[in-house]
């Protein structure tokens, strides 16, 4: 899932002519950033909790972060095309990165570099908000675990 995912394209390949979706603007209470890191960390509890609990699209990251495809679909047709940028950004794609400083998603936008291994965005978030320094740590963790995985010599189809 690329940048063409981001946006409904309609069988468009230029993706300057593709229309935006309605993205849900977000801001979440702290003790519901704490929850939504311990579930990106395997607290199964708290990301039930936070889908039962109105913050279903936290929860659904935690699936999406784990490369969940249905997950990141349910992400992108329910209006937060930006966790899933940032769920690619977080893999290097610079086009995702692209589209979350052009969306005014700068906090997001340094998540997915810090949680890809910059030092500078790292500084940047311990700076701007040490929240969302660890929040981007634990999705750095995630991702190098599922990374370790795949490259284990000793794990079949991870």
């Amino acid at each position: 899932m690329g940048l063409l995912d981001i946006f409904k394209n309609k069988g468009k390949q230029d993706l300057s002519k593709a229309e935006p979706l309605k993205m849900q603007v977000t801001a979440y209470p702290i003790k519901i950033l704490v929850a939504w890191g311990e579930a990106i960390e395997g607290n199964q509890k708290l990301r039930n909790w936070l889908i039962k609990n109105n913050y279903e699209e936290l929860g659904m990251f935690c699936f999406a972060l784990r490369n969940d495809r249905k997950a990141q679909k349910w992400l992108m047709k329910q209006g937060y095309p930006h966790f899933v940028a940032l769920i690619k950004g977080i893999e290097g794609d610079k086009k995702a990165r692209e589209w979350l400083i052009k969306n005014n998603f700068e906090v997001l936008y340094h998540m997915s570099l810090a949680a890809d291994g910059s030092v500078d965005a790292k500084r940047f978030l311990l700076s701007y908000d040490k929240v969302y320094a660890a929040l981007a740590k634990k999705m750095e963790r995630v991702k190098d675990d599922i990374e370790w995985s795949n490259n284990d010599i000793h794990t079949i189809n991870p």
